[in-house]
C-alpha cells in the first residue's frame, strides 16, 4: 500500500446558510482512526436532501424554532464534511481490525449505530454528526463499511446507500408484500425512485406520484399508474384503494393519503419536502386501524439486504448527472431545481 498523504481535498460546511457556507479546500487533515474504524478512499459520493436541509437548518427552523439543527436533536458542529452516500476502497484499518480488509471495495452504511452501543433508535449520521463522503478520504466503523462485489462503477454504486436504504426501511417497516398496492409520493426523487424499484422487486403494484413530465420514466421503472403531483389522490383513486403509502412529501395532501388507505393500512414516512406540518384527523387513524410509522434508523438487515440486491443485479442505479467535488454548488443547484430523476453524483 502506498503511503497516505497528510492532507486531502474536501468540501467543508462552515455553518448554516446559503451556498457561501460550502468551501472546497485542498488542505484538510485526514481523519484519525480509532481501533474499530477503517479509512476509505472515496471514489464517488451523491447529493441528498439532508445535505441541503442541514445547511439551511431546516431540521430546526421549519419544524420547531427551539430545536437544534441536527438529525439527532443535538446542535451541529462546524465545520463539517457532509455526504451521506459514499463508495470507495479501504486503505487503512484501526488497531482492532484485520488488515486483510485493506483493498476491499465498500459502500458505507450511512446510519452508524455502533458508536452508541446499538441503542434502539439512536444513531450517528454519516455526513451530519460524523464527517462524510464529500472528501478524498472518510472513516467509518468497520461494521458499517460493507464489502460489495459488483461490476458497477463507483459513480453508480454511490447512488445506493442513503436513498435506497431509506426506501427499503420504509417498505420493510410497512411489511409490503407481493400483490399489495403501494402509493409512493415524490417518486422521481432519490428515495422515491428507489422505493419504486424496491417495491416492484417485492412484487407489489405501484402507484407513483411525480411531476407530470416524468410519467414516462416512472412507468419504465415499473409504476402501474402515475399521478401528477397536483392530482387529488382521493378523487383519482377513491377511498380505501391502497394497502401501503410510502411518503417523502407530507404537506397538504397528507389527510387524503390516509383516506385512500384500506382499513389496517400502513403508512411509512421518511421526508416532508412539501411541508412538515400536516392535518391529522385522529378518527381516521383509529377508526380505520391504520399504522403510521416514522422511518429513520434502520435495523442491520436493511443494508445487508441492499448489498444483496446490488450484487444479484435486482436493482439498478439511476444516475442523473455527474460533477467533480469542486463543483458542489452547481450540483446542489441542479438538485434543488428538482428536474432530475434519480441521483446527482460527485466524483472525488
Amino acid at each position: 500500500m502506498s503511503k497516505l498523504p497528510t492532507a486531502m481535498s474536501a468540501v467543508l460546511l462552515k455553518g448554516n446558510g446559503g451556498y457561501d457556507q460550502l468551501e472546497f479546500r485542498a488542505d484538510v487533515s485526514l481523519p484519525e482512526l480509532a481501533a474499530e474504524e477503517v479509512l476509505i478512499r472515496i471514489g464517488a459520493a451523491a447529493v441528498n436532501n439532508t445535505d441541503i436541509n442541514t445547511r439551511t437548518a431546516w431540521y430546526s427552523a421549519s419544524v420547531n424554532a427551539s430545536a437544534d439543527s441536527g438529525w439527532t436533536g443535538a446542535a451541529n458542529v462546524f465545520p463539517r464534511i457532509q455526504g451521506a452516500d459514499g463508495c470507495g476502497r479501504i486503505v487503512a484499518v484501526g488497531a482492532r481490525i484485520d488488515a486483510s480488509r485493506i483493498g476491499e471495495r465498500v459502500l458505507i452504511e450511512p446510519v452508524f449505530r455502533a458508536p452508541l452501543g446499538w441503542a434502539p433508535y439512536r444513531a450517528i449520521y454519516f455526513g451530519s454528526e460524523w464527517d462524510g463522503a464529500f472528501a478524498e478520504y472518510a472513516k467509518a466503523p468497520s461494521v458499517h463499511a460493507h464489502r460489495v462485489e459488483s461490476s458497477l462503477s463507483d459513480i453508480e454504486l454511490a447512488t445506493f446507500p442513503c436513498s435506497y436504504s431509506a426506501a427499503e426501511n420504509m417498505l420493510e417497516r410497512a411489511k409490503l408484500g407481493e400483490g399489495e398496492t403501494v402509493l409512493i409520493t415524490g417518486a422521481s426523487g432519490g428515495v422515491g425512485s428507489a422505493a419504486l424499484q424496491l417495491a416492484r422487486r417485492r412484487g407489489a403494484i405501484v402507484i407513483a406520484v411525480s411531476a407530470k413530465e416524468k410519467a414516462a420514466e416512472m412507468t419504465e421503472l415499473g409504476a402501474s399508474r402515475v399521478l401528477a403531483r397536483e392530482t387529488d389522490v382521493l378523487a383519482a383513486l377513491g377511498a380505501e384503494s391502497v394497502d401501503v403509502v410510502c411518503d417523502v412529501v407530507g404537506g397538504a395532501q397528507f389527510p387524503k393519503l390516509l383516506e385512500v388507505m384500506r382499513r389496517g393500512g400502513r403508512y411509512s414516512v421518511s421526508g416532508a419536502i412539501a411541508g412538515p406540518h400536516v392535518g391529522l384527523d385522529l378518527r381516521t387513524l383509529y377508526l380505520k386501524d391504520l399504522m403510521l410509522t416514522g422511518c429513520t434508523v434502520f435495523d442491520p438487515i436493511v443494508f445487508t439486504n441492499l448489498i444483496g440486491y446490488i450484487e444479484r443485479g435486482e436493482i439498478e442505479p439511476l444516475v442523473s448527472s455527474v460533477y467533480p467535488l469542486s463543483s458542489i454548488v452547481e450540483a446542489q443547484q441542479e438538485f434543488q431545481a428538482k428536474r432530475h430523476i434519480g441521483k446527482i453524483v460527485l466524483t472525488v
